[in-house]
């Protein structure tokens, strides 16, 4: 059992999961109104009573925790442990009807990630992230893949071009045309891809805490490396800028290559 996040946590974490992947189960390709949050993204009653679920079982469990949603807001920030929750992340894949999309779960202990669960309810696929554990998948263990090539043959993801705000979209195509093949779309469902062994590469802006503190604990400890784009550790100080690589080569070669 690793100290820094004890059993009976993330055994809820994969409760919260179940709850989740149940309401949005039921929602999935069916007719839903869309509606246009302040970013003009979109969002769903999906994403609303999933996230609801979530929470309500948090505080009845773990009253003292903090939780920072997506779509209900946040509270109890300074706890010691805090549950950051994206019921769907991807949601215009979900509303069209493509089972790319997932639902991010995490718990920070004092800021950093220390546990990540991404959980993709229709295809079944779930990793299982735990600091001081190996990533598994589905029950099994996940391991990264070595990239020879590095940069140059690497297989790189990202959700999609036009998501890279102010000036990062000139770092990104620097990276995408160094990167042997590039594959858009897929937000989360990417990284636990990359966790796998099957993408080497991905490098995404303007990412939120949601959308990025469950995928830490996931590529780390499927021996990946996960940092911003100055390869400091990611936590929830961190500016949104991402980049998670299978191997240490391949993490250098794509922070250089982002900094021109």
């Amino acid at each position: 059992m690793s100290e820094s996040c004890p059993a009976h946590l993330v055994a809820l974490a994969q409760r919260l999961a179940d709850s989740s992947a149940s309401v949005v189960r039921r929602y999935f390709r069916t007719n839903l109104t869309v509606d246009d949050k302040a970013d003009s993204s979109p969002v769903t009653v999906a994403d609303r009573e999933a996230e609801r679920i979530v929470r309500t079982i948090i505080e009845a469990q773990r009253p003292d925790d903090g939780i920072y949603g997506e779509e209900h807001g946040t509270k109890n920030l300074d706890a010691e442990w805090v549950w950051v929750i994206d019921p769907i992340d991807g949601t215009k894949s979900f509303i069209a009807g493509r089972p790319i999309f997932g639902t991010l779960i995490a718990l920070l202990r004092h800021g950093r990630p220390v546990l990540g669960i991404i959980d993709q309810p229709i295809i079944g696929d779930r990793w299982i992230g735990v600091a001081g554990r190996p990533t598994t998948h589905n029950g099994q263990p996940a391991k990264v893949r070595g990239c020879p090539g590095g940069l140059s043959g690497a297989m790189l993801g990202t959700t999609s071009p036009d998501l890279f705000p102010g000036g990062t979209a000139a770092g990104f195509a620097r990276v995408r045309d160094a990167a042997k093949v590039t594959v858009y779309g897929g937000d989360c469902y990417t990284y636990g891809l990359l966790a796998s062994g099957y993408y080497d590469l991905v490098v995404e802006a303007g990412l939120k805490l949601y959308d990025f503190a469950a995928l830490v604990p996931v590529v780390t400890g499927a021996g990946g490396v996960m940092t911003d784009w100055q390869g400091n550790p990611l936590d929830a100080a961190s500016d949104g800028r991402v980049i998670a690589a299978g191997d240490p080569r391949t993490h250098r070669e794509a922070l250089a290559t982002l900094a021109g």
